[in-house]
C-alpha cells in the first residue's frame, strides 16, 4: 500500500487488476482517499471497459482498474505500476523508480500501519500481556488508517514555508516557491 501510495504522489502509472469489479473499484478509491488532503487530478477510471484498452498506453499518469480477463493486454506495458488484487503482488518495471518516503517517516508510518491492522503486535513480547485486545470496528479502523495518512502529510509538508520567498520588486509583493529548497 505504501508503494502504491508513494507511486500515484509521484506521478506514475497505476493499473489495478482483479476479477472482481467491487475489489477494483474500492482499490481505486482507497488510494485516492488515502492521499486526502490532496487531489488526484490526472486520469482516473475504476473500470476501465474492455473496449478502450488501448488509453493504457497513453504517457500521462493514471489510476485505472482493469478486469484480470485482460491481463494477457497489459503485460507488454513498460511503464506500468501493476498491482494484481487477486494475488496481492504489485508488479514494478525496471524501468520505472519510485521514490519511497524518507527513511524515518517510512518506518514510523509502516509501524503506525501495523498497530492499527494488528494491534495484537504492541503486547506480542510481554512478558505478561494483558487479559483482553480489543480490536477497532470497520470503522474506527478507518479512520485509524486515515489518521496516519494525515499524519504523514502533516509531517512531510511541516516546514513548507521555509520554501516560499516574498519578492517585493512589485507594488504588491509576490510570493513564489522556492523548489529547489
Amino acid at each position: 500500500v505504501l508503494f502504491l501510495f508513494c507511486a500515484a504522489l509521484t506521478e506514475h502509472k497505476i493499473l489495478f487488476l482483479s476479477s472482481s469489479y467491487q475489489r477494483l473499484t474500492d482499490a481505486c478509491r482507497a488510494l485516492l482517499a488515502l492521499m486526502f488532503p490532496l487531489k488526484y487530478s490526472f486520469t482516473y477510471v475504476p473500470i476501465l471497459p474492455a473496449q478502450l484498452l488501448e488509453v493504457l498506453s497513453t504517457p500521462t499518469p493514471f489510476i485505472i482498474g482493469v478486469h484480470s480477463i485482460f491481463q494477457s493486454e497489459t503485460q507488454e506495458l513498460l511503464d506500468v505500476v501493476i498491482a494484481d488484487l487477486d494475488g496481492g503482488t504489485v508488479n514494478v518495471p525496471e524501468c520505472v523508480h519510485i521514490s519511497l518516503l524518507p527513511e524515518p517517516l517510512l518506518q514510523q508510518t509502516r509501524e503506525a500501519l501495523s498497530m492499527v491492522l494488528d494491534p495484537e503486535l504492541e503486547v506480542a513480547d510481554l512478558a505478561f500481556p494483558p487479559s483482553t485486545i480489543s480490536a477497532s470496528s470497520l470503522k474506527m479502523q478507518d479512520k485509524e488508517i486515515r489518521a496516519v495518512f494525515l499524519r504523514l502529510f502533516a509531517q512531510l509538508l511541516q516546514g513548507y514555508r521555509w520554501c516560499l520567498h516574498i519578492i517585493r520588486i512589485h507594488p504588491e509583493p509576490v510570493i513564489r516557491f522556492h523548489k529547489v529548497s
